[in-house]
């Protein structure tokens, strides 16, 4: 059953109002007609069995037929700070970072980040990832949508993490040393509804100067294995033994 997120604006008792894009998508693309059902998310992570009721011109009417029970968050809050990666990728990181259950993402100007952005396309590509970030929800049957934050700089992404009860930096130096914090001990220690920062580098790592300052604000390096990953590789990395770790191996 397609699933919409509908601003908390729109919904009037047992009603719903549906316009903009997934009103479009709703008549033209998936030509759904009066009497199909839809589920639809109300922001504060509620769902509900919705029938459709009125299609007009870019407006669709739909009743609630009855609330879902289903909850599909991860059990802790997580954050990624995504260093800006090379073309794309960051658009991948959003994505299936989505559907793993990020929380909220922060991306980030690095020191070695490859990419240089201004201002006028740092917001032309805010608009893009909100898009993004909504449709993987959707297809993931998320409760909420994921915050996607403005990009910004270290110091910033530092100054947010005093906001979080764990804050973690991925380090490909811990992944070579003999004595290393490995991501599994870390996520020992962490109770469920805790709320977790993870900074990743870019295609070069941080460099020395950023990974001394993380470790001065309280951001604890980590290893990902033993292995050296790709940027856009260690946000799905962490997402995925996360939630291996609080809703597979927990639950078992």
């Amino acid at each position: 059953m397609q699933r919409y997120f509908v601003p908390a604006h729109t919904w009037a008792d047992k009603t719903i109002k549906i316009t903009g894009d997934d009103a479009h998508h709703i008549m033209r693309v998936m030509r759904f007609q009066v009497g199909d059902e839809i589920i639809c998310n109300h922001p504060d992570g509620q769902a509900a069995i919705c029938k459709i009721t009125i299609l007009d011109n870019q407006v669709v009417f739909a009743d609630i037929v009855s609330w879902l029970n289903d909850h599909t968050e991860l059990p802790v809050n997580v954050a990624i700070a995504q260093a800006l990666p090379k073309s794309d990728k960051l658009e991948w990181v959003l994505q299936k970072g989505t559907e793993l259950g990020a929380n909220c993402f922060l991306p980030f100007q690095a020191a070695r980040s490859i990419v240089k952005w201004d201002e006028k396309r740092k917001d032309k590509k805010l608009k893009r990832w909100h898009k993004i970030v909504k449709e993987a929800s959707e297809q993931s049957h998320r409760n909420k949508i994921p915050t996607v934050e403005p990009c910004r700089g270290l110091k910033e992404v530092i100054e947010v993490g005093k906001n979080f009860d764990v804050m973690l930096f991925a380090y490909e130096e811990e992944a070579k040393a003999d004595h290393y914090q490995s991501l599994g001990s870390v996520l020992q220690r962490i109770q469920n509804r805790q709320s977790i920062l993870i900074c990743i580098g870019p295609e070069g790592g941080f460099s020395n100067e950023e990974a001394n300052m993380l470790k001065e604000n309280k951001f604890k390096p980590v290893r990902l294995g033993p292995r050296i990953l790709r940027a856009e590789t260690a946000a799905l990395y962490t997402l995925a033994s996360i939630s291996y770790h609080f809703e597979e191996m927990r639950c078992s």
